[in-house]
């Protein structure tokens, strides 16, 4: 195949197509993945290909990401399940593709997660992936935003859970005021970020401890076993702050323009 005046065609011009190979798990990775997944390890690697072929051909993961779902993906937010309790309800806002929410549900059988994400060719795929891994039972998808879930919608009730999960969906200061309505008091947003946690919680802790939220702190998951270790920032619930009531419009008088004396 040749560009315009027969030259080879530029890197851009070469689209990866998805292909089920890119979701085998590398050997040096096996260890990692039957620490995190245990005997649920086959689920992970359908899971894996579901990303690798429909997750690419319906845009929720970049044909460059696909030979990385492993280490960059799966492990990554597998890893924090060791911050979650037994038998913890869990919300996943802004799930996209079901990371970390759905990876969770594979790890941790005990769990109850909810996915919530307001895009429509988001949410289809999240249901498909949920009736095709066979988790029906312990996975249930919402389609909205995370105010929509934690006030209710047209015949839904508000949501809320032990934890709230986030992956790579805002900055701490907005993530919060999202996120620590849909935890229960005493819950706790568990909020996956980078290099930057230590900054942004520097940045945000006092919009944080308005909105109801503790001291915000930094745990490192699936140290020993990944590599690098997953970054979490976690805020508990310590109070239930309202939202602003919104302010009424003056009344209009019924009696029309005063006239004149």
């Amino acid at each position: 195949m040749t560009g315009p005046g027969g030259t080879p065609p530029g890197p851009s011009a070469v689209r990866p197509e998805p292909s089920p190979a890119d979701a085998v798990l590398p050997a040096e990775l096996a260890d990692a993945a039957r620490t995190l997944f245990g005997d649920r390890l086959d689920l992970a690697a359908a899971y894996a290909e579901l990303l690798a072929t429909d997750g690419v051909v319906r845009g929720l993961i970049g044909p460059r990401e696909a030979p990385r779902i492993w280490d960059r993906h799966l492990l990554n937010c597998a890893a924090v399940a060791e911050r979650i309790p037994e038998g913890a309800t869990v919300i996943d806002v802004g799930s996209g593709a079901g990371l970390p929410g759905l990876v969770l549900a594979i790890a941790r059988p005990d769990l109850q997660v909810t996915l919530v994400e307001p895009l429509a060719r988001r949410t289809s795929f999240l249901i498909e992936a949920v009736q095709h891994l066979g988790l029906a039972k312990m996975v249930r998808v919402f389609r909205g935003r995370a105010d929509e879930a934690a006030s209710g919608g047209t015949g839904v009730g508000p949501i809320s859970a032990d934890v709230v999960t986030a992956r790579a969906v805002a900055p701490l200061d907005r993530l919060a005021g999202w996120c620590l309505p849909l935890a229960v008091p005493g819950g706790r947003l568990v909020a996956l970020k980078g290099s930057s946690a230590a900054d942004e919680i520097a940045e945000h802790a006092a919009t944080v401890e308005r909105l109801g939220g503790g001291e915000p702190t930094v745990h490192l998951c699936g140290v020993g076993v990944i590599d690098p270790a997953t970054t979490v920032v976690e805020v508990v619930r310590e109070r239930v702050v309202r939202p602003p009531a919104a302010k009424k419009a003056p009344k209009r008088s019924r009696g029309g323009r005063k006239k004149a004396r």
